[in-house]
């Protein structure tokens, strides 16, 4: 059985891993605080309507690939094949506490 309030801190701790990340591709500071602690006055907004651009992260994910595209090309050909292991049991228990952790 999972502990409800470890498992919210984990998922918090993920975000803010992706957050983290997701700065470090567009070469931002993850924090703005100053060597004293305290929080960096917010820089002024720009005036006029805001942009995103998503074509210079999209090619940094790609470059940055975060599978083994063998590996999975040859679970697919065993899979294919039928001489993928697969427990019927293991699957369901699975699915059982993934409907646990929705639940909440």
């Amino acid at each position: 059985m999972t502990d409800k309030i470890a498992n919210q801190a984990r998922i918090l701790q993920s975000s803010d891993v992706m957050r983290s990340n997701l700065d470090k591709l567009n070469g931002q500071k993850t924090a703005n605080v100053t060597q004293d602690g305290k929080p960096a006055p917010a820089d002024k907004p720009s005036s006029g309507a805001d942009s995103v651009s998503l074509s210079n992260l999209e090619q940094k994910v790609k470059e940055q690939a975060s599978f083994d595209r063998a590996k999975v090309e040859s679970i697919k050909e065993a899979i294919r094949s039928g001489n993928y292991p697969l427990d019927p049991r293991r699957i369901a228990e699975n699915f059982v506490s993934l409907e646990r952790m929705i639940e909440g």
